[in-house]
């Protein structure tokens, strides 16, 4: 049995219990969203795949490579949060609660299976296409652990949900998923934002014309290349695997593929994890955001969440 600590700063687990893609960084920036106003947050992730070690606070010194592209991500927009890495989760929180002004909520990424921390709540994602009741363990499936393992979650949130599901076919969903009395089920969806951002501000509506470059390094685009088709966006895709780190070659691979567009008008287009491992390295590039939009009971979650943080002994 591995030893579990519990800490006094109330504690949000946001994880899942397959490989990637299910909407985490989202969900972060949702919980940011609702409560920055009233506490001083933390968020804590372990930096897939960057290229540093130990505990790290994210200052303007730093990069995407250095504490991973989401924390990097979540540093850039929202500043008056204070972001941190490290695979040790118990070891980053002790150092978080020994800062001179220590965050009254920390939000942990990606930590659901990191069982020596004891969550104060604990939410798990499953996509909508690919419910964990669905999969098997790797390497057969994408599970990491045991579809049994998200009953020690509170929350458990269907992600990347198609619009107007039925509620017919969300009750559907939660039968199958089989939730405990303790859980509630909830559903979301992904909303794009309107504007691209990047080197200049463009709206999507006036892309018709625009022939489009869409590089894209993360678990799962479908969902993406499908919205732009819906648009009937024009575009050509390029396709590196999640959290990708962009060499020379690709750099000069992506650079040949825009310029062998034909149009007049024409932009880079990408992801705005992937933005901030490529941004100042190529010409004409924009990304596109997104945030997790819940389908129904978005009041009731976000109660839950606040009545939490304020219930818990370490916000007394």
């Amino acid at each position: 049995m591995l030893k579990s600590t519990h800490f006094k700063t109330p504690t949000i687990v946001v994880g899942n219990l397959s490989v990637g893609g299910t909407g985490k960084t989202p969900q972060i920036e949702y919980l940011i969203d609702l409560l920055k106003n009233d506490y001083q947050i933390a968020v804590l992730s372990r930096g897939y795949k960057r290229k540093s070690e130990g505990f790290i606070i994210a200052d303007s010194t730093i990069s995407a490579e250095i504490i991973g592209d989401e924390p990097y991500q979540i540093y850039l927009k929202y500043p008056e949060v204070i972001v941190c890495v490290d695979a040790n989760r118990t070891n980053g929180i002790t150092k978080l609660e020994q800062l001179d002004n220590p965050p009254e909520v920390i939000l942990l990424d990606d930590a659901f299976q990191h069982r020596k921390v004891q969550g104060g709540f604990n939410i798990v994602l499953t996509t909508y296409a690919d419910l964990y009741v669905d999969d098997m363990m790797l390497p057969t499936g994408n599970l990491r652990e045991k579809a049994s393992g998200a009953s020690r979650a509170q929350v458990i949130i269907v992600t990347k949900c198609p619009d107007g599901i039925p509620e017919k076919e969300q009750a559907a969903i939660i039968k199958k998923l089989q939730p405990k009395a303790h859980q509630q089920v909830f559903f979301t969806t992904i909303s794009y934002a309107t504007q691209l951002k990047g080197e200049s501000t463009l709206d999507l509506s006036n892309l018709a014309d625009f022939e489009i470059l869409l590089v894209t390094g993360i678990a799962n685009p479908n969902q993406l290349t499908a919205y732009f088709k819906r648009k009937k966006l024009n575009f050509k895709h390029l396709k590196y695997p999640d959290h990708h780190h962009f060499t020379i070659n690709d750099i000069g691979e992506i650079n040949s593929a825009y310029n062998s567009l034909l149009a007049t008008d024409k932009i880079i287009l990408t992801t705005e994890k992937d933005y901030v491992r490529v941004f100042g390295k190529l010409k004409n590039l924009h990304f596109i955001s997104i945030k997790t939009t819940f389908i129904a009971h978005k009041n009731e979650f976000d109660n839950l969440i606040k009545n939490y943080v304020e219930q818990s002994s370490g916000n007394s």
